[in-house]
């Protein structure tokens, strides 16, 4: 390629690649002083009249693999979540993923404590969604925000999040009631379904997003945080003490 040639490819390059900068300063412009622009990209708020618990493989052999959370760490937070759906009379729907194979049977608590709620043991699908039955039954809740937790949380959670975002469903993804292999495993599946429009968030705050209001039942909401939370029984001890 001549000089002059090669001048010109560099400056056609530099004009692309500014027109793309404005094109994103204006883009960046027009959500900062359009109020209905920034509102589409804030996300939505948990609603207890929108919202439907899934909980997804959390099953004897699987649970083995999280490492990115300690055994009794781990469990209590997915007994948390799962306290919430029963505080807030949440719709839960549980799965398994060839529950028959290594991957065990489900947590035996999810069973005691939703014991009429759909379970969904999976013959073979690795993706929850792509299983009839389990999509069926989100569908006749009528319900659109899933609360989604799973083992392990590249597989059983990015999964089925990305499928439910592609039909429209808004998507709550609770980190801490969900494992993977490590951090960084876990880091990678949550910006890949963060990208795509899920909502990343963790136990404690899907029960206070709920409630909205303490003068909501502040004694089940404080019970709740009590029994899974010690620093917060500690709390509630001394206020208790006081009175």
């Amino acid at each position: 390629m001549e000089r002059r040639e090669l001048f010109t490819a560099v400056g056609a390059g530099a004009v692309g690649i500014a027109t793309l900068g404005a094109t994103a300063a204006m883009a960046q412009q027009v959500i900062d002083t359009n109020p209905a622009a920034a509102a589409s990209h804030v996300p939505p708020r948990l609603s207890k009249d929108d919202a439907v618990l899934l909980l997804v493989d959390h099953q004897s052999g699987l649970m083995s693999l999280v490492q990115d959370y300690v055994p009794d760490e781990f469990r209590n937070n997915v007994l948390a979540l799962a306290d919430i759906g029963k505080l807030f009379k949440l719709p839960t729907i549980l799965t398994t993923s060839f529950e028959t194979g290594p991957n065990g049977p489900l947590m035996p608590e999810l069973k005691e404590m939703f014991p009429e709620a759909p379970y969904i043991p999976r013959p073979g699908q690795i993706n929850a969604w792509d299983n009839e039955e389990f999509v069926a039954a989100i569908k006749a809740t009528g319900r659109k925000q899933l609360i989604l937790a799973g083992v392990v949380t590249d597989v059983c959670v990015a999964f089925p999040a990305l499928s439910a975002l592609a039909e429209g469903f808004q998507v709550f993804a609770v980190v801490d009631a969900s494992g993977t292999f490590n951090k960084q495993v876990a880091d990678a599946a949550l910006m890949r379904i963060s990208s795509a429009g899920a909502v990343i968030t963790n136990w404690f705050a899907v029960a206070c997003e709920l409630q909205r209001d303490w003068r909501n039942d502040a004694e089940g909401l404080a019970n709740l945080l009590a029994n899974h939370l010690p620093a917060y029984k500690n709390l509630i001890t001394s206020h208790n003490a006081k009175q």
